[in-house]
């Protein structure tokens, strides 16, 4: 199956090619896609059902490359790439939520698909490669699949909607979007977006853009699968659905006491945890050696979620009583820790998330080597989920996936907001520790970012919140209902799971997480209002605790000040062999950093030794000039004069002659080290510079 065929067309201004047949011919299928200078090679394997596995094993890879854009790595011991970029990590996620809805419900068979970018060009992004590489891998493979499946990147840029715009152009956007459809008729499917207080209607019109620009994109695809594949053959596999036998024998023991549990049992979790676990135990005891142990607890959790999905597509009703729309109680502590820098506990229901907030100097931001290049982030954010938030034991260490991209998701929420390093001269670093978690714990993770933020006296440019929004509907959409804050098992049995962070003046950040095969496109302006809604309900609630950025930063936190001098002049602040920066830092114990342009920054435990610094560094940048009046320090005398540091590392000569107007025979009987005197600047020569006391007489 896996053919010579290749395709192209021209999109968004680029050649973009498909081609198959070349490379890695033992996968189900390979493509390779190029779309400018860009090259990304994409393979879908499967390898059949594994029976000790009760759960679907897709495992999507997105594999940064250095040497496709000419990098070595800088590191002088280890140059093999390593862990992926967190970056690299959520692209990952981004197209397995594009591709995991697609696949048959009962399909639990191994698949992997791996995007390899072998060629990077900066104009076009290899994620918009892989996207499409997958889809058409995929489609054309002899994998159960039900795409197709296409992308696009938009920007927004001076008002203008950009398709598919270059990493320059994506740096003064002011939407950064990556939307997915499904089918010839393009339902929506997947999306996620960083944006700066964009209003929901923009971020909806340019889903309508990249929407309206795919026919092109969708027929090449169509065109290059058709000769692939020109009668869709998919091979048989072993379905893994859950039978009717199996649905009624648990219905017989349980009858409706799961429903009854559901909607009237007990509102705490764990003692609804106990009392369900105890209607499972009967359920084994009593079908025991008719069915695996999995296989009926899948059945169970089957009839919940028809349950859940009846109750409320039919009836509005949630099992904790809440309207459609109404969020969870909510309650906000800020400085609940007593030596950190900023900190915030954010509660809703019963998800809780406490972030910390930490500030540093210049100097410690991250350093990020990638195929792009080095680059450092002076911004952090990081989200841990430990297994005691939902009363499980677990493995705690390196951060999974799922973290990794909740910690993403929530810096890229708050990224907009942050002041520049001119304006708030510090790195920032952010952790949220999940506490307690039942629905969007992401979102309570922004929450709880932009407090500690706001209480460590960062100057945001606004407060963000988020929400959880969750869809539940019939198998035509005919019926539906979209919920607000999803919570416990809303999540898990709803179609999906779709979370916006903003400020009250627009979006900030959405991303997008889909069970159903696609959604009509007239419901997403509903989806986007109840979530600004609840968006602004939350805001409202935050804002009774602090509405404003602290003045000032924590007397734990260290102190900073900026200065800006001619870049021509950093030698000499530096000195040889840097000694002079060195002896700065030594006196007045602080840290300084400075950049190409002439930013020096200095961070130090107190204001008054920032203060010493950079008055220091002032002296020694600064141009003395002929009839400047300076108060100064005797720091040697010799027989014909003495010599006055004027400045941090500046000294002038005081010729006898220019002591007294009376005459002076020796100097020391006048003067002695360490006298402060006034005097005047008479000449400045080749760096020689000339004072007089007696000028001043």
């Amino acid at each position: 199956m896996n053919k010579s065929v290749r395709k192209e067309v021209v999109f968004a201004g680029r050649k973009l090619v498909l081609e198959s047949g070349t490379l890695s011919a033992q996968a189900n299928m390979a493509v390779k896609v190029t779309y400018g200078e860009s090259v990304v090679l994409t393979t879908a394997v499967a390898s059949g059902l594994n029976p000790d596995l009760d759960y679907f094993p897709l495992s999507i890879n997105y594999e940064e490359k250095l040497y496709a854009s000419g990098s070595i790595k800088t590191s002088r011991f280890v140059k093999r790439e390593g862990r992926p970029t967190d970056e690299a990590v959520v692209t990952r996620r981004l197209i397995d939520h594009a591709v995991r809805p697609l696949f048959p419900d009962d399909y639990k068979d191994e698949v992997q698909v791996v995007n390899t970018v072998l060629s990077l060009d900066r104009e076009a992004d290899p994620k918009f490669l892989s996207l499409l590489g997958t889809s058409a891998a995929l489609t054309a493979s002899d994998i159960p699949w039900e795409g197709p499946m296409v992308s696009a990147i938009v920007g927004y840029i001076d008002g203008e909607y950009v398709l598919n715009p270059s990493e320059e152009e994506l740096k003064i956007s002011d939407l950064d979007l990556t939307v997915s459809f499904v089918g010839e008729d393009l339902k929506y499917l997947a999306m996620e977006a960083s944006a700066d207080e964009v209003p929901e209607e923009v971020i909806l019109g340019a889903i309508e853009f990249a929407r309206n620009r795919l026919e092109d994109l969708v027929s090449v695809l169509l065109d290059f699968v058709s000769e692939l594949n020109p009668n869709n053959e998919k091979y048989e596999y072993e379905p893994q659905a859950i039978s009717e036998d199996l649905i009624s024998d648990v219905k017989d023991i349980i009858g409706e006491r799961v429903e009854e549990l559901m909607y009237s049992g007990p509102k705490n979790k764990k003692e609804f945890g106990i009392q369900r676990e105890t209607l499972m135990e009967e359920v084994y005891d009593k079908l025991e050696g008719k069915y695996k142990k999995s296989e009926m607890a899948d059945s169970f959790e089957e009839i919940e979620k028809d349950i859940l999905q009846q109750r409320i597509v039919k009836d509005e009703q949630r099992p904790d009583g809440r309207a459609l729309d109404e969020v969870r109680d909510i309650s906000v502590e800020i400085g609940v820790l007593p030596r950190t820098h900023g900190s915030a506990l954010f509660t809703r229901g019963l998800t809780q998330i406490l972030t910390v907030a930490t500030l540093g100097s210049p100097n410690l931001e991250m350093l990020i080597h990638d195929m792009y290049g080095e680059e450092t982030k002076r911004f952090m954010h990081f989200y841990n989920f430990p297994p005691f938030s939902v009363g499980e034991t677990g493995r705690i260490g390196y951060p999974g996936g799922r973290e990794i991209g909740h910690g993403m998701l929530a810096e890229n929420a708050l990224e907009k907001m942050i002041p520049s390093q001119e304006e708030f001269p510090y790195t920032i670093v952010l952790m949220s520790e999940t506490l307690s978690s039942s629905g969007s714990s992401s979102m309570a993770a922004a929450c709880g970012s932009s407090l500690a933020l706001m209480d460590a006296g960062v100057p945001i440019k606004g407060m963000v919140a988020g929400i959880g929004v969750g869809l539940l509907a019939t198998d035509d959409f005919s019926e539906y209902k979209i919920i607000t804050d999803l919570a416990y098992r809303e999540d898990a049995f709803g179609l999906l799971d779709f979370k916006m962070t903003g400020t009250r003046k627009g979006v900030t950040a959405i991303q997008s997480d889909m069970k159903a095969k696609g959604i009509p496109m007239d419901l997403l302006p509903k989806i986007f209002e109840q979530s600004r809604e609840g968006r602004l309900h939350v805001l409202a609630e935050m804002e009774k605790t602090i509405k404003e950025p602290k003045s000032g930063v924590s007397i734990h936190a260290p102190k900073s000040g900026m200065i800006k001098v001619d870049p021509d002049k950093i030698g000499m602040i530096i000195g040889s062999g840097g000694k002079t920066i060195n002896e700065i830092q030594d006196n007045t114990q602080t840290v300084i950093s400075i950049d190409d342009d002439g930013t020096v920054i200095v961070t130090g435990k107190s204001g008054e030794k920032v203060e010493k610094a950079i008055e220091h560094i002032e002296g020694i940048v600064k141009e003395v000039e002929r009839g400047e009046v300076y108060e100064g320090v005797v720091e040697d005398i010799v027989d014909f004069g003495a010599f006055v540091e004027i400045l941090p590392g500046k000294s002038g000569l005081l010729h006898v002659s220019e002591i007294s107007k009376d005459y002076v025979e020796n100097v020391r009987d006048y003067l002695k080290v360490g006298d402060k005197i006034k005097v005047k600047v008479l000449d400045v020569d080749r760096g020689k510079i000339s004072l007089s006391k007696k000028a001043l007489e």
